[in-house]
């Protein structure tokens, strides 16, 4: 008898989303990461192979402990007590350092496979905690602003507790331009560690209340007024060679507001219809094109898909 195993794929996410540090973010109907799990009789989680067209993806651990994936898969057993343990198989399609959510979507398509192959799968937002787990390895922090759309499609809520769906309108559309760079979210964070000064501060909350509320209302105007980064661009940006550059094409061409997404070095610009991002995407694209700098550009639904599983139980 074939051993049961079953594929699903993550995708892409931008996580931030500017002014959500470490709280929102949005899926990307773009690149995506699939995991292959099969149940074993063993009591122990293994990574058997990790392999995708991306820079990078040989110096990926197989040692599930030091994996995502491993560590997520690690999380679940433990956490229900389970009698058998998990084979893992990666395809990496969301490149490594990308501000893509890479590290994140390889435990979640993990743990949105294994959860099929449970006797009694788990209810979507409970798989929440154990991706996190599998996030932390990666990121030196237990935030879900990457893991929490991916689970749940389109502009989600991170907490330390909850991932929550955002109310969120099928007309905005987002560019997300991913140039030939790498830059580890452990370095972007480092740019983070002085203190932020109290007006600062509150400035930017003041601006994710108005983007929340925006949302929440379908409202244009508030989620242009809202979605300016004062707290953690400023820092983060001159380690993205090109990003004035491409975010400065992007409100040329009408965006409602453009960022770093996650840590970078992806830019991110949302509008108001799939026909602006489109027109606006080549612009976007070349900001970092003219610096010498290659790029891809997405254009998606911010209402992007969540993860699923692609294949069935043999």
């Amino acid at each position: 008898m074939t051993t049961p195993r079953i594929t699903a794929f993550a995708p892409a996410s931008v996580g931030n989303i500017g002014v959500g540090f470490d709280l929102l973010g949005h899926a990307v109907d773009g690149p995506r990461d699939r995991a292959t799990v099969r149940r074993i009789d063993e009591d122990t989680v293994r990574i058997e192979a990790i392999r995708g067209d991306v820079a990078g993806v040989d110096r990926l651990p197989l040692d599930a402990d030091a994996n995502t994936a491993g560590r997520a898969l690690q999380s679940l057993r433990a956490a229900l007590g389970l009698p058998f343990g998990f084979a893992v198989q990666l395809d990496k399609g969301i490149p490594l350092g990308s501000g893509l959510g890479g590290s994140a979507a390889s435990c979640v398509a993990a743990v949105v496979a294994a959860n099929a192959l449970l006797d009694a799968p788990l209810p979507r937002e409970a798989l929440y905690p154990f991706a996190l787990d599998g996030e932390a390895i990666a990121s030196g922090s237990r935030h879900g602003d990457n893991v929490a759309p991916m689970l749940l499609g389109g502009v989600a809520m991170a907490t330390p507790d909850l991932a929550l769906p955002l109310p969120t309108p099928d007309w905005l559309h987002a560019v997300v331009v991913h140039p030939d760079q790498i830059l580890e979210t452990r370095r972007s964070r480092e740019v983070l560690a002085a203190p932020f000064d109290l007006h600062t501060v509150v400035a930017h909350s003041t601006h994710l209340c108005l983007f929340l509320t925006g949302l929440q209302r379908g409202d244009i105007g508030l989620l242009r007024a809202g979605l300016r980064d004062v707290l953690v661009e400023p820092r983060r940006a001159a380690l993205i060679p090109g990003f004035a550059e491409v975010k400065a094409a992007a409100l040329g061409h009408g965006a409602i507001g453009a960022s770093i997404s996650g840590g970078g070095p992806s830019v991110f610009a949302w509008f108001a219809s799939e026909a602006e991002a489109r027109a606006a995407a080549p612009a976007m694209r070349r900001g970092f094109v003219d610096r010498g700098i290659d790029a891809r550009a997405y254009v998606t639904p911010v209402n992007g898909p969540r993860a699923e599983v692609i294949a069935s139980p043999d």
